[in-house]
């Protein structure tokens, strides 16, 4: 499983917010079981970032999306804008963004 694509912030605020808490987040994801790789870099516009995330399967994949969900980073992030595009999953885009949708409702203050 792949997820590829950009973490947009949109003003310092946000940004100050992914560089206090992007150390942990990239750790924490390497370490997980299935994790093949895993990277968050800067671009050249100083507020979006690449992301590259490669899982062994869709089941590494979604226990990564659980625990990112319930961390941190998660909280700390859920309103920065995300582009991605994931690629080797069996349920569609549609099913995948009504779940991501309801995990940041369950987990909202």
């Amino acid at each position: 499983m792949t997820l590829t694509g950009e973490l947009r912030c949109a003003d310092a605020a946000e940004l100050d917010r992914v560089l206090t808490h992007l150390p942990a987040h990239v750790a924490l994801t390497r370490a997980e079981p299935g994790c093949v790789s895993f990277d968050v870099d800067p671009t050249g516009d100083p507020l979006v970032w690449r992301v590259e995330e490669r899982f062994v399967d869709e089941a590494a994949f979604d226990a990564h999306q659980r625990r990112v969900a319930a961390s941190t980073w998660g909280a700390e992030t859920a309103g920065i804008e995300r582009r991605y595009e994931i690629l080797g999953r069996s349920r569609d885009a549609e099913a995948l963004d009504a779940e991501a949708v309801a995990v940041e409702t369950e987990t909202a203050p």
